[in-house]
């Protein structure tokens, strides 16, 4: 049985390196990071393309492994599970949303939601789910397929499921990378209401510094390393920050 240590940090790296390859072909996607990311927060992860954003983000959920350094949910070290209590882990106490929505198409919106749930034989709370489905608005909508609804609508049935268990942290990964400007909004939106109202620990990935600016605070990676940070983000500052990427400063 895992040893849970309650914590007011939903999850963190230390010192988290993450090498790819051999030889003259290695690639040090994680060069000793560490970062905590607290309950009822909105984190986002920012960098130039290869800086390690996404590895940082699947290493802390769980999805791949570290090379050297440790990751942990609450209390919980990551590294010290076999693959069985890692699943069941990241089942009960991670929620995910991906940028391509990986909802069921033969289900309903309401089974779609429900269906981690389903998979772990669990009941789900009758008035948790409830609550979920008024705040993403699709109540005259529980019975049709996800080929019924439109992008926006899909992936704010995807953020219902990845919070219905109730998890200790939702990482989202580009959740608005297919979508239109306002059904981004909207699910930006949501992600936000999961953090004031929910309690909820949210991480997200995104290149696109609009989305950036509806979070507390944004992480800028580049070569694998956490090089700036930067709280009360605005798009317009996000955007400065990410043009000095582009132009080599402050790496």
């Amino acid at each position: 049985m895992m040893t849970v240590v309650e914590t007011a940090v939903a999850a963190r790296v230390a010192d988290a390196v993450k090498i790819y390859g051999v030889g003259d072909t290695q690639v040090r996607a994680l060069d000793h990071v560490t970062v905590e990311f607290p309950a009822g927060r909105f984190t986002a992860i920012m960098g130039p393309s290869g800086s390690g954003k996404s590895t940082l983000m699947h290493c802390a959920a769980g999805l791949d492994t570290l090379t050297a350094g440790s990751a942990y949910i609450g209390g919980t070290e990551l590294g010290g599970l076999n693959d069985r209590r890692l699943t069941v882990l990241r089942r009960e106490r991670i929620g995910f949303v991906f940028q391509s929505f990986n909802l069921v198409p033969a289900l309903t919106v309401r089974e779609n939601i429900t269906l981690p749930l389903d998979l772990a034989g669990a009941d789900p709370d009758e008035e948790w789910v409830a609550t979920l489905i008024d705040v993403i608005g699709l109540g005259d909508r529980l019975r049709h397929r996800p080929s019924e609804l439109s992008g926006g609508q899909q992936q704010r049935v995807a953020v219902a499921r990845a919070l219905a268990g109730r998890p200790q942290v939702v990482f989202a990964d580009e959740p608005t990378g297919n979508l239109d400007s306002r059904s981004g909004a909207e699910v930006l939106g949501l992600l936000r209401q999961a953090v004031d109202v929910m309690g909820q620990a949210v991480v997200m990935v995104t290149h696109d510094p609009s989305a950036a600016a509806h979070a507390d605070e944004v992480l800028f990676l580049a070569d694998g390393r956490l090089v700036d940070r930067m709280s009360g983000p605005t798009a317009d500052g996000v955007l400065d920050r990410m043009k000095a990427f582009e132009r080599g400063e402050g790496r």
